[in-house]
């Protein structure tokens, strides 16, 4: 997986470890948590807490953690929404969220929530409820008669953020949680909020380069054998590497005298134009042609032509 279609997701990841570990060099970290008392009561007021308490994490092990989770929830979410509406979702949630924590403190001082650890986990545990209602499981097991899905193993690296620093750590995910019911749900119209134009265009122009490149390595079919520079043996002379892979771009000469050879020992040219090239007969070729029944006849045959024997044509086969 990769992150193709997704940056907006790379540049949270990259956003969120970047803050993290400025915050960790400069020791300025004991100011981005969110307490009610002192840091938001009557004496202090220091509100802008509220929105800098979700812009890194209080420790590398939570960093790790939710980077993990990010990279394997968030890629998969923001191609279901698309950047744009992903974008959009990410700033609906931290103002919601935001605005729930605060709640949640005013209410719930008392029991024991006086503090909510810094870091976007509330954001976090939102991008999880979306996951959670879009994504299907892609397979299923059964460990000691307990059933799971491959989802299982996000629910679990997520719930080390959940309970990691009880009970402000639970409260926010609470709240991340209920503000990815809040989005999807119909109670407060926000899901079809988009960022404005020039927002898009401004991060389009600007911040799009600094996340860089987001599309995927493109594998090659060609299987090409290292060139070497040793000396021809005479052992070895009549050798030649098999491939299986289909012809591409750039292999048009190979595919031609594969071909070519082909048609000369139909036709019967290869015995009068060619010396030192072996005939295979019919039957050989059927049985080769059984035992490897997903193997091209060209390859087939062109193994044939370049064996003494029937065992030798199965031993290159093998090989390649």
């Amino acid at each position: 997986m990769s992150f193709e279609h997704a940056p907006v997701t790379k540049g949270l990841m990259m956003g969120s470890a970047l803050t993290s570990i400025v915050g960790g060099i400069f020791d300025v970290k004991h100011y981005l948590h969110l307490q009610l008392v002192p840091h938001v009561s009557r004496n202090h007021q220091n509100y802008w807490r509220l929105l800098l308490h979700h812009t890194a994490f209080s420790n590398s092990s939570d960093l790790l953690i939710a980077v993990i989770v990010l990279y394997g929830v968030g890629v998969h979410v923001e191609r279901q929404f698309g950047s744009v509406k992903f974008a959009s979702f990410i700033v609906a949630s931290v103002l919601l969220a935001t605005i729930l924590e605060f709640l949640a403190l005013i209410l719930f001082h008392n029991m024991g929530i006086n503090q909510i650890p810094s870091g976007p986990s509330a954001l976090l545990f939102s991008i999880l409820y979306q996951w959670y209602r879009l994504i299907p499981p892609a397979y299923h097991f059964r460990i000691f008669g307990i059933a799971g899905s491959n989802k299982a193993f996000m629910y679990i690296l997520a719930s080390q953020l959940a309970l990691g620093h009880l009970p402000g750590s639970f409260a926010s995910a609470v709240v991340g949680l209920l503000t990815g019911y809040i989005y999807r749900s119909e109670l407060v119209n926000i899901k079809s909020w988009r960022l404005s134009p020039s927002v898009i265009r401004f991060s389009t122009r600007f911040l799009l380069p600094l996340v860089g490149s987001t599309r995927a390595p493109r594998r090659s079919t060609r299987a090409r054998p290292e060139t070497t520079h040793q000396a021809p043996s005479p052992d070895v002379g009549n050798e030649e590497t098999i491939t299986t892979a289909r012809p591409s771009a750039g292999t048009e000469e190979t595919g031609g005298s594969v071909m070519r050879e082909w048609v000369n020992e139909l036709t019967g040219r290869n015995e009068q134009g060619t010396t030192g090239v072996r005939v295979p007969t019919d039957a050989e070729i059927t049985q080769l042609t059984t035992m490897f029944p997903n193997m091209q006849r060209a390859v087939i045959v062109g193994a044939l032509q370049r064996s003494p024997s029937i065992e030798r044509a199965v031993e290159l086969l093998l090989a390649s």
